[in-house]
């Protein structure tokens, strides 16, 4: 069988439109699988998710020629977060107050991102996409490997990469196990409208029994997200505007004065999945199907940009050496690159979750002294908001090796 594309990537999501963006300035013949209709992907709809980007993230979809693409005209610069525990006077703050820094990062439509993705690439003659098309599996080779279609159509490549969501079902039938860790709670997301501007703050508040966040949109507007248990979830999704925005104005204690919906109310089901490896023989995982993550710290996107950023990378640097694009050692060292950090991640913040989540007495004492702490701490603050803005200034230096290895 005639190899007719170097890399096959499955899943036409960020992830898998982002690695096909990176290979545009080579010769790869890539083709994209895709399960939904082009129409899907190419006009994607509003699923009210904001994504948080950093400056990392800007700075590679500024090298894939993405980011010009974006409709900037819907892109807020989240300038400070504050995160509050419950009705205690806990409070944890970031600012973008350095003078090289005019924001931690960027809040942008997840549905702008993915059309800009898919814009970059549509037209571009080393990049094909087969939409309405299902990968039953994959057969690996020693110097090839096989995507197996529904229907039984083979396409034989150097290369396979998984960017079919934190559920997929290639990585399953490829042999890697995934943790998978349930959070029984469900993110209820709309866009909502307010009296008083935000001043580009995003509020991160733990009550008691469920989350409420708040992220500064265009305009006196904010995409509010609240996370309750499944068995509540129900109940709030059915309720009527009016109920509803009576219950998210007395949960910011009015301080934007009356909020009103303005978009539709969506809900995702919160479940986070780490695979135990990244790769197997010429295959690879990127974005969630890598790494899905609980969305309280905002790293899922992040780390699946820089995830195909890594792969991407070492493949362009095989080419130049005239060397297999899915070979073993570039592989391995994709994973080595890539994996200890999205592990730290994970835990970490899975730990976050347990930790502001849990209202045992002890546990709420806990943590108002892990805020009060942290706040008071500065090389904490600085740690989280270097690795947002990558700031070049390091005045606490000393305690850069302690600090990372925190899950934080």
């Amino acid at each position: 069988m005639q190899i007719a594309y170097d890399i096959v990537i499955i899943g036409a999501g960020p992830a898998g439109l982002g690695f096909a963006a990176s290979m545009l300035d080579t010769n790869v013949n890539v083709l994209i699988l895709e399960r939904s209709d082009l129409e899907d992907i190419s006009m994607p709809k509003v699923d009210g998710r904001e994504v948080a980007l950093t400056h990392l993230s800007l700075k590679i979809l500024k090298k894939l020629g993405v980011w010009d693409l974006v409709d900037q005209t819907t892109v807020s610069p989240l300038r400070e977060a504050k995160v509050f525990d419950g009705d205690s006077p806990s409070l944890l703050n970031f600012k973008s107050d350095k003078a090289n820094i005019d924001a931690l990062g960027y809040l942008v439509p997840n549905h702008k991102i993915r059309q800009a993705l898919y814009n970059r690439v549509k037209d571009a003659k080393n990049i094909t996409i087969q939409t309405n098309t299902l990968a039953d599996d994959v057969i690996q080779l020693e110097n090839s490997a096989q995507v197996v279609l529904v229907g039984g159509e083979c396409i034989e490549t150097k290369l396979v990469i998984a960017a079919d969501s934190r559920f997929s079902s290639i990585r399953r039938k490829v042999g890697i196990p995934t943790l998978m860790k349930d959070f029984s709670k469900v993110m209820i997301i709309t866009k909502m409208m307010h009296e008083k501007s935000h001043e580009n703050i995003a509020l991160e508040c733990f009550d008691y029994g469920r989350t409420l966040a708040l992220l500064p949109m265009i305009g006196d507007a904010s995409s509010v997200v609240l996370t309750v248990k499944t068995d509540e979830s129900k109940k709030i999704l059915e309720m009527n505007e009016a109920e509803f925005n009576e219950m998210i104005t007395s949960s910011f204690k009015a301080s934007l004065g009356e909020m009103t919906q303005s978009g539709e109310r969506h809900s995702y089901p919160l479940v986070a999945t780490h695979a135990q490896t990244f790769i197997a023989k010429r295959f690879a995982l990127i974005g969630d199907a890598a790494v899905g993550m609980h969305p309280v710290t905002a790293h899922g996107y992040n780390l699946g940009l820089r995830g195909q950023d890594i792969l991407a990378t070492l493949i362009k640097e095989a080419l130049e050496h005239g060397q297999d694009v899915g070979s073993s050692s570039l592989l391995k060292l994709y994973e080595k690159k890539h994996i200890n950090l999205t592990r730290l991640m994970f835990f970490g913040t899975n730990g976050i979750v347990a930790l502001f989540t849990n209202d045992a007495p002890v546990i709420k004492q806990v943590r108002k002294m892990v805020l009060k702490f942290a706040e008071n701490f500065p090389p904490i603050k600085y740690l989280i908001s270097n690795q947002l803005t990558e700031a070049k200034s390091n005045k606490f230096a000393p305690f850069e090796k302690i600090l990372k290895k925190l899950p934080f």
